[in-house]
């Protein structure tokens, strides 16, 4: 994210010769890639969940484990590059990538599964950033636009084409090739980065003058922290002795990295930036961003597949609807960032993403993949609005040194959003849905006349007294979950809506920054 990291970079000409384009569209196939596995595996997650024997609330683990490892990892990327040089560490990371890719391949338990989601994040969370670099390093700034509009396409269209190309392959080979179908890219990348940017030389001191502390304190914080989202409702929370050892090791790995800011040289993240009023506005709109990005894509095929009884494809089509915003509008972004004010960008980007949910909360048991066309329009332009704004607003509300950490920053925040919704949607799955189902139960007496009238009437026609009980309670609970899908949607609403006053702390885009360097 920081241009320090182009250690011994030379200012790039005014025209980009064909291995600095090369070098880009590595890059960005590269992010294409990691972007990709994100959601991947949504639309396949009931077959993945059913072949490995793990349960709706289980499979959210498979998702959260990638965005949590390349949490811990994107902030570490500008120090990567300077020690071992970014050829050589993008290297690294597309080789890991693809073997931890064949390891979800081939994997039979969820452990296995999830070890290797957190393989694929760890080596994957490093090709997002080093796109920006090899666009920010390599390319003449009047070059750079085109490069950047390339990235967000890839940043904001990949987590959406995700499902779509998960559910095809799910449905027409196996949900494996999701996984494989990273190996000949993976090939064809080392073959681009061999070509395309030159070696530099280790710098092993770096080791030394790393923040320990940060990493580790981030890497249990954050980690813990997951944990006792996802596993808290099962666990009754507090009552259950893992859940407050979890909580403990993760408030220890926040004093860790906590610590590691008035210790180490250059801490891992510069917790001090959020102090400043501007910043953490942003900080705090990412955040919600981010649940708003990765909630919809888990929650839509997840509601497609046990309400309207879709197939991975048919979902992985509905949810790749929220990307055509991004594809049409993407080539006027340079010029609506020059004419529109900033804040008016960001409020505009939260708002169309709250209305996008809020025209989600009327799901009923006849809703059907159309049902959420208009929805998901309206949030995917939002999202384009949003992700592009916010990225311009985190650098210019600090100053010009500290745009480096501010983009790494941002880009974690968002993606512990994510990480964040995916946990507490399987939390308030399970919480809603025992509640509606509660309330129907109460609703629907089984001393009330109707109720009796109904049951009577299934027993005849059935001719099975007990199958009528079963297809009755089958409804119960069909609409209960109904009900928990349309609460899902109104809070992810309800949440967006509530941060969009935060655009009045904002000031506007200083005078002479490019559009460009905003990202």
């Amino acid at each position: 994210m920081n241009a320090s990291v182009a250690v011994g970079a030379a200012a790039p000409p005014q025209r980009a010769d064909a291995a600095a384009w090369m070098a880009a569209i590595a890059g960005n196939i590269g992010a294409l890639m990691a972007s990709l596995d994100i959601s991947i595996i949504n639309s396949a997650l009931p077959t993945i969940q059913g072949e490995i024997g793990a349960s709706g609330t289980e499979g959210t683990r498979i998702a959260s484990a990638f965005i949590i490892a390349e949490i811990v990892i994107i902030p570490l990327t500008g120090w990567l590059v300077r020690m071992l040089g970014l050829r050589t560490l993008l290297l690294v990371a597309v080789t890991g990538f693809t073997a931890f890719s064949v390891m979800c391949g081939m994997a039979t338990t969820l452990n296995m599964m999830v070890v290797g989601r957190v393989g694929q994040g760890l080596f994957g969370g490093t090709l997002i950033p080093t796109a920006m670099m090899i666009i920010a390093t390599r390319l003449p700034p009047p070059q750079q636009p085109a490069g950047m509009a390339l990235f967000s396409v890839t940043a904001v269209f990949g987590p959406l084409v995700g499902p779509l190309l998960g559910g095809w392959l799910t449905e027409n080979y196996s949900w494996h090739y999701a996984f494989f179908i990273n190996v000949p890219i993976g090939i064809i990348l080392v073959i681009l980065l061999f070509a395309s940017i030159p070696h530099q030389k280790l710098r092993l001191g770096e080791l030394r003058q790393a923040d320990w502390l940060g990493i580790i304190g981030m890497a249990v914080g954050l980690g813990c922290m997951t944990a006792v989202l996802e596993e808290g409702q099962r666990e009754q929370w507090f009552e259950s002795g893992t859940i407050v050892r979890l909580t403990m090791f993760s408030i220890f790995g926040y004093a860790l990295l906590v610590a590691g800011q008035f210790i180490a040289t250059k801490p891992v993240i510069r917790l001090s930036l959020l102090f400043n009023r501007q910043f953490g506005s942003v900080i705090v709109m990412t955040f919600v961003v981010g649940t708003v990005i990765y909630g919809p894509a888990y929650v839509i095929p997840q509601f497609l597949s046990n309400i309207a009884g879709y197939n991975a494809l048919q979902s992985g089509y509905v949810v790749l609807i929220a990307g055509i915003p991004s594809l049409l509008f993407m080539p006027l972004v340079p010029w609506v960032m020059k004419t529109v004010d900033m804040r008016i960008g960001v409020a505009a980007g939260l708002g169309f993403l709250a209305v996008g949910c809020w025209m989600d909360t009327g799901l009923t048991a006849d809703s059907v993949g159309s049902d959420f066309t208009v929805g998901q329009v309206v949030r995917g332009f939002g999202t384009l609005l949003a992700f592009v704004f916010l990225n311009q607003a985190a650098i210019s509300s600090v100053a010009p040194e500290d745009a480096g950490d501010a983009s790494g920053l941002a880009t974690a925040m968002r993606n512990i959003g994510g990480s964040v919704a995916l946990a507490a949607i399987a939390v308030l799955q399970d919480q809603r849905d025992w509640l509606h189902n509660r309330r129907l139960e109460e609703f629907l007496n089984a001393n009330s006349i109707a109720v009796q009238d109904y049951l009577a009437g299934m027993s005849r026609t059935l001719g099975d007294p007990s199958a009528a009980l079963r297809i009755f309670d089958q409804a119960i609970q069909r609409e209960a979950l109904v009900m928990t899908y349309s609460d899902l949607f109104w809070l992810l609403a309800v949440g967006i809506a509530a941060v969009i006053p935060l655009v009045l702390f904002l000031r506007p885009l200083p005078k002479g920054m490019s559009a460009a360097a905003a990202h």
